[in-house]
């Protein structure tokens, strides 16, 4: 029997995966601040986990007990090592196992990964992958994120990924064509969420796309009748987006520098080998260093840092 998820409130709010974002430094940081109801690792390729690119791979499965509940998103082309993946996650303390259908990035789907399995000519193996990692982690809960079509909306696919009686299944609303070139149509996710009271009732329904606040997120979830929002890029504007509360807009120059002190600490103390390029941390600078006077020249000297001791010289 496939145990269900933690208890989670209704609506619960979920730490989308980005790659080179959500990594276990991060995570740690969002659960010191405020954390969600769920977090998902970055997302892991089960061929190179099986493959000589093994180590490399193994770097985005990092977590601390901080990061709880936790889920492990993989991608990739064949059952089997989804098969083999799985058993692993089983054993390694993840709260659930997550499958990515969604990741529209030219040259993972050129390889037939991902949202390519949206197509109709690849939906027999995305069934094949749902039962080889449901076998190989029945005691684990399973779910999909994926999007509202590939050219174009097409109920057909959700239809078919319902039928699978999943555990969750999270919708980023837009098309793989579209990108993120266009808002989140959310009421495309909301006729998802009817078709699961049809299909699959059991199955928790989780909308994606473009929310900016914990305050939107409760609307659309009211609105289209969802189980969870999941948020991406909205923790870039607020660290504290999951807060009931936020403080963030009230934060000062010295507290802003001191939570990205924390970060880099946490960066250093976490990647003593170098597994992470220091450059990596460019992406989180203009999250805090930001909305004060010489933010902008502060920037531009931690963004030309080549080592943490660099930076945390610098903001010190």
């Amino acid at each position: 029997m496939i145990k269900d998820l933690p208890k989670l409130p209704n609506p619960f709010f979920v730490l989308a995966p980005m790659d080179d974002v959500t990594d276990t430094v991060f995570r740690q940081l969002i659960a010191e601040l405020a954390p969600p109801d769920l977090f998902f690792t970055e997302f892991v390729n089960v061929d190179a986990l099986q493959s000589a690119g093994r180590e490399a791979a193994m770097k985005r499965l990092r977590f601390t007990a901080a990061e709880k509940p936790l889920i492990a998103q993989i991608w990739g082309k064949t059952p089997e090592n989804f098969y083999k993946t799985a058993q692993e996650l089983a054993k390694m303390g993840f709260a659930g196992v997550d499958i990515n259908f969604g990741c529209p990035d030219k040259n993972v789907v050129r390889n037939g990964a991902c949202s390519a399995f949206i197509l109709p000519a690849n939906r027999g193996v995305a069934v094949d992958i749902i039962e080889a990692t449901r076998k190989g982690a029945p005691s684990l809960p399973l779910s999909v994120k994926t999007r509202l079509g590939f050219n174009e909306i097409d109920f057909s696919w959700h239809e078919l990924i319902l039928q699978q009686k999943l555990n969750m299944l999270s919708i980023h609303g837009r098309t793989k064509k579209q990108m993120s070139n266009v808002p989140a149509q959310w009421e495309h996710i909301g006729e998802i969420r009817k078709l699961r009271d049809k299909l699959s009732p059991s199955t928790l329904i989780v909308g994606n796309g473009d929310v900016l606040t914990r305050e939107q997120g409760m609307s659309l979830a009211k609105t289209h009748n969802l189980d969870g929002i999941m948020i991406g890029r909205g923790i870039f504007q607020d660290p504290f987006i999951f807060a009931k509360e936020t403080p963030w807009p009230n934060y000062t120059r010295e507290q802003r520098i001191a939570l990205y002190k924390r970060h880099v600490e946490l960066f250093a103390a976490t990647w003593q080998n170098n597994e992470r390029k220091i450059h990596t941390l460019n992406k989180f600078c203009k999250v805090y260093i930001q909305t004060f006077d010489s933010a902008k020249e502060l920037r531009e000297k931690l963004m030309a840092g080549n080592s943490t001791d660099e930076l945390l010289h610098i903001l010190n």
